[in-house]
């Protein structure tokens, strides 16, 4: 079956250009930034901004690839149908699948932080039965139609981007002692054990932590395919990239570990918290605790989309069950969103049963998942640049091509291997291995399954006509 485009006539373009620009701008934003980032501090040292600026380049290069594929030739599985256009349907079909595998696990562990945070407020609540009730809020919203998936993203992409921008001004106020009472000073960078107490390769060692807060960009080139100009709102999106990270991760970490020593912060706690604390707001505890359940709520949403839009491409693509490309009156896929569901209720159930085996499994093998898309996705510019400049579709080009898309491809090869070298991620980058493996031998049970089935049909074809 061909690739759907996003003229597929069975979805609609119900998502208006200031959903995809309020995905776009919002989306990247989550708990990896408001509590990830602590971590990354505590292993870098005040440089951690510089840690960030990096990966933030290398997740604006990739967006770049996608965006020059997605411009030339909108689809509505984006890179799942670039893949597979580049390198065929067994790369097409275990991009998909780890994408889809990727997303369904993030949906059901926000569940699990969501009901944490809402339990920190309702203690006699289970953690689980508040993640269920969650899973069931957002699925029903999923259900009714993509324009209200759209709106719901749209303010609570609008109430993040409010506190982050809310959260520099005030910490900027505060760094350059416009503040009442500031005692910030630029000599925190170097005072506290040095700009890098941990060494130069924790710059880099901190890449592998921070690539994976900022994943969400890319969920912006699927919506754009049921958006009213996809081309054009791809190239919005992409263009907005690199003006998104510089002021939501640089920016945010840099001022973060002026106003404060570095070394008063805590991994695990949210340093926009501390930081605010130390400013000496009160409640501002309680403010970033409902932004962060916002931006849970926003990315398990974000999580149901994409997962249900990646199964209809599979099920379209004959690579998952056919009957999961239904679609309902409104133009969404109702059975893809109650499967990508059922496993994340799973993922509830076995987190509130077996939180540090099966569940820590789960979430370590597909961590790791994202860096192999981000390889595909630059394969498959590579391999697709010179049929855009043949069929003339080349309309948002990469720069650089080849060399730099050749740079960031071999930068992520790097992390990948750096990975296998560092105790502490060993183990999911091993786990992630074995999902990957896992899809591969799905995909030679369907082709084996195929080719008896069309040899079936080939026998029964003859005996038909006699």
């Amino acid at each position: 079956m061909p690739i759907q485009s996003e003229h597929d006539p069975r979805l609609k373009r119900a998502l208006k250009t200031r959903h995809i620009s309020m995905l776009a701008l919002g989306g990247v934003i989550g708990a990896g930034l408001f509590v990830g980032s602590s971590a990354v501090i505590a292993s870098t040292g005040p440089g951690a901004f510089i840690t960030y600026a990096i990966t933030g380049l290398i997740v604006a290069l990739v967006m770049r690839m996608l965006g020059e594929m997605a411009a030339a030739h909108p689809a509505k599985g984006s890179f799942v149908d670039y893949a597979r256009m580049a390198f065929g349907r067994p790369a097409g079909y275990m991009t998909g699948w780890l994408y889809w595998y990727f997303w369904v696990i993030v949906v059901g562990f926000e569940a699990v932080v969501g009901g944490q945070i809402i339990n920190g407020w309702f203690p006699d609540l289970p953690v689980w039965v508040i993640a269920l009730g969650l899973m069931v809020g957002m699925t029903l919203l999923n259900l009714m139609s993509v324009h209200s998936f759209g709106e719901a993203e749209y303010w609570f992409a609008g109430i993040k981007v409010a506190a982050i921008v809310v959260f520099l001004v005030v910490t900027g106020a505060y760094v350059f002692n416009l503040w009442p009472g500031s005692n910030a000073t630029f000599s925190n960078l170097t005072a506290h054990g040095g700009f890098l107490p941990h060494g130069v390769s924790s710059l880099f060692t901190g890449v592998v932590v921070v690539i994976f807060s900022m994943t969400g960009v890319e969920v912006a080139t699927l919506a754009a395919a049921e958006s009213e100009d996809p081309s054009r709102n791809i190239r919005k999106a992409v263009n907005t990239v690199m003006v998104r990270i510089l002021v939501f991760f640089v920016l945010a970490t840099f001022i973060i570990v002026v106003a404060q020593p570095w070394t008063e912060l805590v991994p695990g706690k949210s340093p926009f918290v501390t930081t605010l604390d130390h400013i000496g707001i009160p409640g501002a505890g309680d403010m970033l605790t409902v932004v962060i359940l916002v931006a849970v709520l926003s990315v398990l949403n974000a999580g149901l989309y994409t997962s249900s839009r990646l199964l209809y491409v599979l099920a379209s693509n004959d690579e998952a069950p056919r009957w999961i490309a239904a679609v309902s009156s409104k133009g969404v896929p109702v059975r893809g969103v109650i499967a990508s569901t059922l496993v994340g209720y799973g993922c509830v159930v076995i987190a509130a049963v077996w939180p540090d085996t099966v569940f820590q499994f789960l979430i370590n093998s597909s961590g790791t998942v994202f860096l192999f898309v981000y390889l595909m996705i630059c394969l498959s510019q590579i391999k697709l640049r010179r049929r855009w400049v043949a069929e003339g579709s080349l309309k948002f080009a990469m720069w650089g091509h080849p060399w730099l898309p050749l740079l960031v491809t071999a930068s992520i090869i790097a992390v990948l291997v750096s990975m296998a070298f560092d105790p502490t991620m060993q183990i999911s980058l091993v786990q992630c291995l074995l999902a990957i493996a896992a899809i591969a031998a799905s995909y030679a049970v369907l082709r084996v399954s195929r080719a008896g089935r069309h040899a079936e049909g080939v026998k029964a074809g003859p005996a038909s006509n006699t």
